[in-house]
Order: C-alpha cells, then sequence, then structure tokens
C-alpha cells in the first residue's frame, strides 16, 4: 500500500548523527531517500526545508513536520502534527493514514489541505 508514496526522510538535523537514528527507525527501508541540515536553506536563523529544491511537482508534495519554520516556504503544502518526544502511547502519525491514502487519490493536494485547515 506504501508503494503509491514516494517517502523521504527530511530532517534538519545533520547527516552525522541523524543518519544513524533513522537506520535504527527504518528498518525496512520504507524512505526513498534521506536529506539532512545541508539539503535545508538556512533563512532568518533557521533551517527551512524547500521543498522545490526536490524536483517535484508541488500539488503532488506534502510535508508533515511539527515544526512550522520548517517548511515556512511552502505552509500550503503541511500536515502539521505535534512534537513527540517519548509519549509511547501517542497514535498521531497513524491516525493520519486514512487522510494519506485519501491524499495519494487526488492530482491536487493544495484543495484538500485547505479544507483540512479550515475545518480545524
Amino acid at each position: 500500500r506504501w508503494s503509491r508514496f514516494a517517502r523521504v526522510l527530511f530532517t534538519r538535523s545533520c547527516a552525522i548523527y541523524a543518519d544513524p537514528v533513522a537506520d535504527l527507525l527504518d528498518k525496512r527501508g520504507a524512505f526513498r531517500a534521506r536529506l539532512f541540515r545541508e539539503s535545508c536553506v538556512f533563512h532568518r536563523g533557521n533551517y527551512v526545508k524547500d521543498l522545490s529544491r526536490l524536483g517535484r511537482d508541488l500539488r503532488r508534495v506534502l510535508i508533515v513536520d511539527n515544526s512550522p519554520a520548517s517548511y515556512v516556504f511552502h505552509p500550503d503544502n503541511a500536515v502539521p502534527v505535534a512534537s513527540w518526544f517519548d509519549n509511547m502511547a501517542d497514535t498521531e502519525l497513524r491516525d493520519l493514514l486514512p487522510f494519506f491514502e485519501g491524499l495519494s487519490r487526488v492530482d491536487d493536494v493544495y484543495s484538500v489541505l485547505r479544507q483540512r485547515r479550515t475545518s480545524s
């Protein structure tokens, strides 16, 4: 079911320590690529994930992130999530799966994400 999605891990963390953590979390190789701080743009004191650098049609790209500073260039592509630290009962990402499944069937994520923002 995940084959419809091109999953990319994009973190503002440095590769030298984020890559080993990603290895631990991604035992099944779910991510097609990994992008780290080196792939971000330094903008007004923050590292920003510039989705336009992915070379993809942004109408088909979304970013799931807990930090609005990460996606300041592309807020219309964002699915904000709460920060996770150590709550083993957290199910936010799993709860979003039906929403992501629905997004996989649209040609333009902007209208769906806009509707989600206005109804929240």
